[in-house]
């Protein structure tokens, strides 16, 4: 499998491809690796340095890898947080090339704006051009539970207004949607939930929810189901082992007293996934 991924970079730490390319290669994945901004470290911290790529650059570099007949054999192109407002342009047109040489290619769109805590902190053109311009194209989506309602102009809260506002996400054009951060009302204490729809159904599935804020595990939260999911089409089996490895991740990071996710360390949960949560069928 080669995927297409088109996210910004760190030096130190893991955030975008920094978080994403790593855990795709421990599981057999060929990452074609295409980078937004180059920071010194995710913008968490409140202070960093490097460059935002230009539009016009990001551009380039796809139409590099285009110019070495790849495009063809590109199996899922994926995108994450878009910092400017130019690269939704370039992230569009790339989906369009690499579906026109492959058309079975798919596009996983992770429509980063923000969280429940922090409420949406892209700049105020990033979610109408998510809305009108990328989502549109996009076969799957993973967006959390408040990115869901933002994107849609609901409010999902319960398992039913949730899987109301996925509906509202499919009719915009994707057809497959994880929802991750699931904070129902009525859900067992002390857990967190992600639930996965495609056109066969939809599952949910509990994990305990770890006292951390980890930078980057929504980047390889999609980057790892995307993968899993166009290999076995599968959505229960996708979201089974992407929770298994991410849980495994968190708890790592969690122990070790670390800030920055301990992405490499945990590689083996990427790998052999231990499969310890069980989604079941809500719909």
């Amino acid at each position: 499998m080669k995927i297409l991924s088109i996210q910004s970079a760190v030096a130190f730490g893991h955030v975008g491809n920094s978080a994403a390319v790593f855990p795709l290669q421990r599981i057999g994945v060929e990452v074609l690796p295409v980078h937004t901004v180059t920071f010194s470290n995710h913008t968490g911290y409140g202070a960093w340095r490097g460059p935002m790529i230009a539009p016009d650059d990001v551009r380039d570099v796809i139409t590099g890898v285009e110019e070495r007949g790849v495009l063809p054999h590109i199996d899922a192109v994926l995108s994450g947080y878009q910092g400017g407002e130019g690269i939704a342009d370039v992230i569009v047109e790339a989906v369009a090339k690499v579906k026109a040489a492959n058309p079975d290619a798919v596009y996983a769109c992770d429509p980063v704006m923000g969280n429940a805590k922090s409420g949406c902190f892209v700049a105020p053109a990033i979610p109408e051009l998510l809305r009108e311009k990328v989502v549109p194209v996009a076969d799957i989506i993973t967006p959390n539970q408040f990115e869901l309602g933002y994107l849609t102009g609901t409010e999902p809260a319960d398992l039913e207004s949730t899987l109301a506002s996925v509906d509202a996400a499919t009719a915009m054009g994707p057809s497959v949607v994880l929802v991750t951060s699931v904070e129902r009302p009525d859900r067992e204490e002390g857990t967190i939930e992600m639930l996965a729809v495609d056109g066969q159904g939809a599952w949910l599935v509990a994990t305990p929810r770890l006292p951390l804020k980890a930078n980057g595990s929504g980047d390889v939260t999609a980057a790892l189901f995307t993968a899993h999911y166009v290999e076995t089409g599968d959505a229960r089996l996708a979201l089974e082992r992407t929770v298994s490895s991410v849980f495994d991740l968190l708890q790592n990071t969690l122990d070790s007293g670390e800030r920055e996710l301990q992405l490499i360390q945990s590689q083996e949960a990427y790998a052999n996934p231990r499969l310890q949560f069980t989604a079941y069928r809500v719909r």
